[in-house]
């Protein structure tokens, strides 16, 4: 398994008007997320992008670990919040029951189809038994690029459900919305929140 260059590089090249094209708030799923952890929970944050997710986590009494898999937005994180961002691309991941929760918010969206499920099995990895996990994906009919030349795996739900099934999650909520991502284009969008082992 190996990141896609092309991807890397957007991230790289963008990451001042990219962080700054999105508003300061966090992230419209992460509160309901965060209400369901027990306080002071730890949580790996992956694709920390700008930090704004972690900063949330942090104000909030949460112990968060923010990761990007891109140098220049780990950079971006540790300047506009001053977090202890740090470099991690998903197949790097390798910790081993450390967290209560990860937070993977529009960014399994860039893992190759053919390294979805071992990116899965090192987030199960990761996770305390009933540990919670959340990514939203952009939906469609298969894998390939978006306008701005970002690999994604444009998933449909039954393909989501079915991998972290096999992975050893349990769905706890679903919901399916339409938004626009970074590269202008309105989609629908698939979010999950999860639990390793029996919900």
């Amino acid at each position: 398994m190996k990141a896609d260059a092309a991807t890397l590089a957007f991230y790289e090249a963008n990451a001042p008007r990219y962080t700054l094209s999105f508003g300061q708030g966090p992230s419209r799923h992460l509160d309901r997320f965060l209400d369901r952890l027990r306080p002071a929970a730890r949580i790996l944050e992956l694709g920390c992008g700008g930090g704004r997710d972690s900063a949330r986590m942090i104000e909030r009494g949460f112990d968060a670990d923010p990761t990007d898999g891109s140098p220049a937005m780990v950079r971006k994180a540790q300047q506009r919040f001053d977090l202890p961002a740090r470099h991690l691309r998903f197949e790097d991941i390798d910790a081993l029951d450390c967290y209560d929760a990860v937070w993977a918010h529009a960014c399994l969206i860039h893992v190759a189809r053919a390294d979805f499920a071992d990116v899965l099995a090192r987030i199960a990895a990761a996770l305390h038994d009933g540990g919670w996990h959340f990514a939203n994906f952009k939906l469609g009919d298969g894998e390939g690029r978006d306008p701005l030349g970002r690999l994604h795996n444009f998933p449909d739900e039954g393909f989501l459900e079915d991998a972290y099934l096999a992975a050893g999650f349990a769905i706890v909520d679903a919901d399916r919305y339409r938004g626009e991502g970074a590269d202008g284009v309105a989609r629908d969008w698939y979010a999950l929140t999860l639990r390793k082992g029996d919900a």
